[in-house]
């Protein structure tokens, strides 16, 4: 295996580390940077497209908002166990996966996790190449693209700093410029409050809404602990817990109630919003010059989740890589390398797919659901159940070691939670005769997530690879985290909650 490099501090703000464990030296930040980060990756036009498609799809606008808001409060609750597990590890989320699925086997959720990746890198560039064009004035998307490709490549590659820091900036402007819409629609529309309760009741649409609150935060789950990983080892696991969820949660709901108002206001305003959703926008704020600052804010905030994107693809790739090859570190030029042919693919696929957006965005995230939700209940069973928090680092870099090259158990209870699914589905291309009895009904996440984690834990408990306590790589000192482990909670508060 490739040895780490030595524990020191970066002469530069400009990241070096990759899929290795972070040091305790070079530890830095608040978890409240966590909620900036989180807050300002969700005040985008991609979660307003979102929250778009629950009234888009057929239900009542209030009821929308209300199912939004439990997906969304689900979701964040899984998402954020995984962020909590950042500053104790020092690891990207998906390494922490060989813990479960062994060092080869985590490729194969791997896989689907850069699927995911390119997905919403080309959905949200279609969307923010239009915002470029209208700033520039070109009105040709493929220059906007590029445009917005360059830039994100550019910070991606700069890493985990200049993203916290975009981050933090999104925030701002995000916060400020959906406020300022957000008034506009109302002021603008008349008799906006006819639009709450305007259809009954809807458990189909309704179910449906539930699902594309919560599967848009649980596909965060593969990535959030990226971002909490440089955090100190002593940082409170249920202080970074509530500082990804709340973050998470408020920016996307914010920005779903935002999508579900403007979907449901008059027909006339609707069909623009669904004809053009950048160009609506711009519009909604006045036009002139206060367009081109919404347009700036649909940039930011859609760069800094595509940063995510891009950052979260690369380590992706290169762990899937390293579990052939051992390696842990690569240069500064391969990795902008891999950054930059992740961003070509992506643009290359907004490119190609920009028809038929709003249609194939939903089945886009409710797909993710099936593949996310078992690999989520996977690894937080596993590592707040099973293995109670420990871990050996060491061996996650080692087919050889405690983890072995393939978890059979993790494997087989991954294919049940995905094929136990299907009779559950509601896709364009199939609906699972279940979901046909239930009138429509998704509720395909939900099976998933629990028959997984139940399965997991049954054939798992008494199974457990982990080591007794962490064990850390050589070379590496450091200090004593906060014992989270389940021996230092009461029965009924195991988890940072």
């Amino acid at each position: 295996m490739a040895p780490l490099d030595p524990p020191a501090r970066p002469t530069s703000r400009t990241e070096r580390r990759t899929i290795d464990m972070v040091p305790e030296s070079e530890r830095h930040g608040t978890p409240f940077s966590q909620f900036t980060l989180w807050f300002g990756a969700n005040m985008q036009i991609t979660a307003v497209v979102d929250g778009a498609l629950a009234v888009v799809f057929g239900a009542d606008a209030l009821w929308a908002i209300i199912g939004l808001l439990i997906g969304n409060l689900t979701g964040g609750v899984i998402m954020a166990l995984h962020s909590a597990q950042g500053p104790r590890l020092g690891l990207p989320q998906m390494i922490s996966s060989r813990a479960q699925f062994g060092v080869l086997g985590a490729v194969v959720p791997l896989v689907l996790v850069i699927v995911m990746y390119l997905g919403f890198a080309a959905t949200g560039t279609v969307l923010a190449g239009q915002a470029v064009d209208e700033i520039v004035g070109t009105h040709a998307q493929i220059v906007g693209i590029a445009v917005f490709g360059a830039l994100t490549a550019l910070v991606a590659v700069l890493g985990y700093r200049y993203i916290h820091g975009l981050g933090r900036t999104a925030t701002v402007l995000g916060g400020l410029g959906f406020t300022y819409l957000a008034i506009r629609l109302v002021t603008t529309t008349d008799d906006f409050g006819s639009i709450f309760g305007a259809k009954p009741f809807d458990s189909v649409t309704f179910l449906l809404a539930i699902s594309l609150g919560a599967g848009w935060q649980l596909t965060y789950g593969p990535y959030v602990a990226d971002y909490s990983r440089y955090l100190p080892s002593t940082t409170s696991p249920r202080t970074t817990f509530h500082c990804t969820l709340w973050g998470s949660v408020i920016g996307s709901q914010w920005s779903m109630t935002f999508g579900a108002l403007v979907a449901a206001v008059p027909v006339a305003s609707g069909a623009g919003f669904l004809d053009n959703q950048v160009g609506f926008l711009g519009g909604l704020g006045g036009g002139g010059a206060v367009a081109l600052l919404i347009y700036l804010v649909i940039v930011v905030g859609k760069l800094t989740v595509n940063c995510l994107n891009a950052y979260g693809g690369f380590m992706s790739i290169l762990t899937s890589v390293s579990a052939f090859t051992g390696g842990r570190q690569i240069s500064q030029r391969a990795r902008g390398l891999y950054i930059t042919g992740f961003i070509a693919v992506s643009m290359l696929i907004a490119v190609l797919a920009s028809n038929d957006f709003l249609d194939n965005f939903k089945n886009f995230v409710l797909t993710l659901l099936m593949v996310f939700t078992p690999w989520s209940a996977i690894n937080l069973v596993d590592y707040y159940l099973i293995s109670r928090e420990k871990v050996d680092i060491p061996a996650l870099y080692d087919p050889a070691g405690r983890y072995g090259r393939w978890n059979s158990v993790a494997l087989t209870s991954y294919t049940a939670g995905v094929l136990a699914q299907i009779p559950f589905l509601a896709q364009t291309l199939y609906t699972g005769p279940v979901t046909t009895a239930l009138g429509g009904a998704d509720i395909s996440w939900i099976v998933g997530l629990l028959l997984t984690a139940a399965l997991y834990y049954a054939l798992s408990r008494g199974r457990s690879r982990a080591p007794k306590q962490m064990i850390y790589p050589q070379g590496i000192e450091e200090r004593p985290a906060l014992d989270t482990s389940v021996e230092a909670h009461d029965a009924g508060n195991q988890l940072p909650i």
